[in-house]
C-alpha cells in the first residue's frame, strides 16, 4: 500500500487526507443520525401522558428532556411556551427545529466537497503523470522504458485513488441528506401530533380574550339603550297629551 502511495506522487497526500476526513465524518454521522438517538419512539406519548396525569410538567423536567435528544428539545420547547398560546408555541418549536436540523447537517457538506474534489485531484495526477511521460520521451525514454512507465503508473494510481475516495463519499453524502430529510419530517409529524393531542385533551392554554362575554355585554347595552329610548319616547308622548 505504501508503495502505491509513493508511486502516485505528491498528489496522493491530499487524496489520503480526504479519505481520512471522509471516513471520520461517515463514522461520526452514522453514530449521530440514528433515529433512536435523534427522535426516540414514544417520547411524545410519554410527555402527553405525564401532562394529563399531573396537569403540568415542571420546568426542570422539561429542561432535562430538551438536553437529551433533538426531538425532545423541540417538544419540550413547545410545552414550555404552551401557556402563551398556540402561535407562540408553534413559533418557538419551528425555531428549535431549524436549529436542530442545522446541527444534524454538520460536516455533511464536507462529504460532498470531498466527493467533488477527489476525482479532480486524481485527474490532476493523471495529467501530471502524462506530462512526465512525454518529458521522459524527449529525454530518451525510448532507450529506458522504466522512465516512461513511472509517469504512466503515477497517472493511473492517482486516478484510481481519487475514484476510490470520491465514490463512498458521494454515496454517504446522498444517504445522510435523505436521512436528515426523514428526520425533519419526523420532527414535523411529532410536533403536529402533540399540538393536536393538546387540543383533544384540552391541555392547550388559551390566551385569546373571551369574545362571548364581550358579545353578551354589547348586546345587553344595545337592549338597554333601546329600552331607555322607548321609555323616553313614551314620556314625550304623555307630556304632549
Amino acid at each position: 500500500m505504501w508503495e502505491l502511495v509513493k508511486a502516485g506522487g505528491w498528489l496522493m497526500t491530499p487524496i489520503v487526507v480526504c479519505s481520512i476526513l471522509a471516513l471520520v465524518i461517515i463514522i461520526e454521522r452514522s453514530h449521530t443520525l440514528q433515529f433512536n438517538k435523534v427522535a426516540p419512539n414514544r417520547l411524545r406519548e410519554q410527555l402527553i401522558t405525564r401532562l394529563r396525569e399531573n396537569g403540568d410538567i415542571g420546568r426542570t423536567q422539561l429542561m432535562n428532556v430538551k438536553e437529551k435528544t433533538a426531538l425532545g428539545d423541540i417538544l419540550a420547547t413547545g410545552l414550555l411556551y404552551r401557556e402563551y398560546g398556540l402561535e407562540s408555541m408553534t413559533m418557538h418549536m419551528q425555531n428549535r427545529a431549524s436549529v436542530q436540523v442545522h446541527q444534524l447537517e454538520k460536516n455533511i457538506n464536507m462529504l460532498g466537497t470531498i466527493g467533488a474534489i477527489a476525482p479532480l485531484l486524481g485527474l490532476l495526477g493523471t495529467v501530471l503523470g502524462i506530462i512526465s511521460s512525454f518529458l521522459a520521451i524527449t529525454d530518451g525514454a525510448m532507450q529506458d522504458p522504466t522512465m516512461l512507465a513511472a509517469g504512466v503508473s503515477q497517472a493511473l494510481i492517482t486516478t484510481a485513488a481519487g475514484m476510490i475516495v470520491a465514490i463512498p463519499a458521494l454515496v454517504a453524502y446522498r444517504y445522510f441528506q435523505r436521512r436528515i430529510i426523514d428526520i425533519n419530517a419526523q420532527f414535523e409529524t411529532q410536533a403536529g401530533l402533540m399540538i393536536q393531542e393538546l387540543y383533544d385533551y384540552q391541555l392547550l392554554a388559551s390566551t385569546q380574550p373571551s369574545t362571548s362575554s364581550s358579545r353578551i355585554s354589547i348586546e345587553d347595552s344595545i337592549v338597554q339603550e333601546r329600552s331607555f329610548g322607548g321609555l323616553d319616547s313614551d314620556k314625550t308622548r304623555i307630556a304632549a297629551v
